[in-house]
């Protein structure tokens, strides 16, 4: 193969006539990207696989079922050839020259008059990636920038098309690598992040010296109550021009109070972003080995706040209900109140002896596991000093581990 190298364009192909020659795997795995690519898609082939086939059904492109014909390539901006013909292969090789239409084979690269990249997608970005004859290596090249672009340590921010605003990012349970794609991008992006004590606080360090990190725990509140001097802060950001991302531990929907900032954006024309995040409400527990459900266990999982007593008039929990399943409670700030939530829960009829796990700093280096019963987690709390953020999880799967069994006649 020639070490000439390749020219490197991007071919807009959206309304123009595209011929694909052959119906098997090669077109398989190239058809996408062109009906991505908004093209007017012919293909044709006597027979196609299965997926190809459903392409056609669907109406994204239209299949002739034959083999090629001499003009077959009339008036098409781009070509695919790759039957399983080598004569017809040559032949449409042959008409592509003549007419000048930039052509790709798939059983002759050297005899092409273009080569498909190895491609990949991130946010608005196509990489494409030629080393000429080393495919493996040019796919290689793709997935690491395309993997660099998805987590963030490939910093790629927009200019043209960036906007200010807001994006209430979730940081998960807080190991850093528990994120997800898009957060830790839009972290790689922003002006200023506005963090929670409970975010992932080891990903701030990595963020460029220009970015201006604000703990939500030291706004000034002044007049305000802490969150509606929080919700201020966002909006003031976000009007002067910044890219704004409000980093908060778990989900920003669970017990995260998200939603009143997106209604505080919302009313003040801000534009804002959600990124959902890990719960640590099923994280924390799978972290040491709990799952909140398992076959023949349990087939249910309720979430709580435990943060108001049960006694308290503020409360919204109905904790009689609670006591009354069978499934898996999980609770969440409720270090402070667990003797008496325990204590409730039992006075309405769960079985005094059901086991608890408090986890306290669940994925971190300094995760620790509790375990105890109804009638003993407070006093084992106490002994143990656990402290917040910890999660509380109450019910058999606590007795689950990676070498237990169980069996459920409802499923086999």
């Amino acid at each position: 193969m020639s070490d000439t190298p390749a020219y490197p364009v991007g071919l807009r192909l959206e309304g123009r006539r595209v011929v694909v020659l052959g119906g098997g795997t090669v077109a398989q795995r190239r058809l996408p990207a062109l009906v991505a690519a908004g093209a007017d898609v012919e293909l044709i082939a006597p027979e196609v696989t299965p997926s190809v086939e459903a392409m056609a059904e669907a109406g994204e492109l239209r299949w002739e079922r034959r083999g090629y014909r001499a003009g077959d390539l009339a008036e098409a901006w781009y070509a695919l050839i790759a039957t399983s013909d080598p004569a017809a292969n040559e032949a449409a090789s042959a008409e592509a020259e003549a007419h000048r239409v930039w052509a790709v084979r798939s059983d002759d690269a050297e005899a092409a008059t273009a080569w498909t990249p190895a491609t990949g997608h991130s946010e608005g970005v196509t990489v494409a990636v030629l080393t000429g004859s080393d495919p493996r290596r040019s796919a290689a090249v793709r997935d690491a920038v395309v993997e660099g672009l998805h987590d963030g340590t490939l910093a790629a921010p927009q200019y043209r098309a960036r906007t200010a605003g807001v994006a209430l990012v979730g940081g998960g349970p807080g190991d850093p690598d528990l994120i997800t794609v898009r957060g830790r991008r839009l972290l790689a992006e922003a002006d200023v992040v506005v963090a929670d004590r409970l975010g992932p606080r080891d990903l701030l360090a990595e963020l460029p010296p220009h970015v201006e990190i604000v703990d939500a725990a030291k706004i000034p509140y002044g007049r305000f109550m802490a969150q509606e001097a929080i919700n201020n802060a966002l909006v003031e950001y976000a009007k002067a021009g910044k890219s704004v991302v409000r980093l908060k531990g778990g989900d920003p929907f669970v017990f995260g109070r998200g939603m009143e900032e997106v209604q505080e954006l919302t009313r003040a024309g801000v534009p804002v972003t959600v990124v959902p995040g890990i719960s640590s409400s099923i994280s924390v527990p799978g972290a040491v080995g709990i799952p909140v459900t398992h076959r023949g266990v349990a087939h249910e999982f309720t979430v709580a706040s435990g943060h108001v007593a049960p006694d308290d008039e503020r409360s919204l929990v109905d904790w009689p209900a609670l006591a009354a399943l069978r499934g898996t409670l999980v609770l969440l700030m409720a270090v402070e109140n667990i003797g008496a939530i325990a204590a409730t829960l039992v006075a309405h009829g769960r079985a005094a002896d059901t086991p608890v796990a408090v986890v306290q700093e669940g994925t971190m280096a300094t995760q620790r596991r509790v375990d105890a019963t109804l009638d003993t987690v407070a006093e084992r709390v106490r002994a143990e000093d656990v402290r917040p953020p910890a999660v509380v999880v109450i019910g058999d799967v606590v007795g689950v581990g990676p070498g237990g069994s169980s069996e459920d006649p409802a499923r086999g």
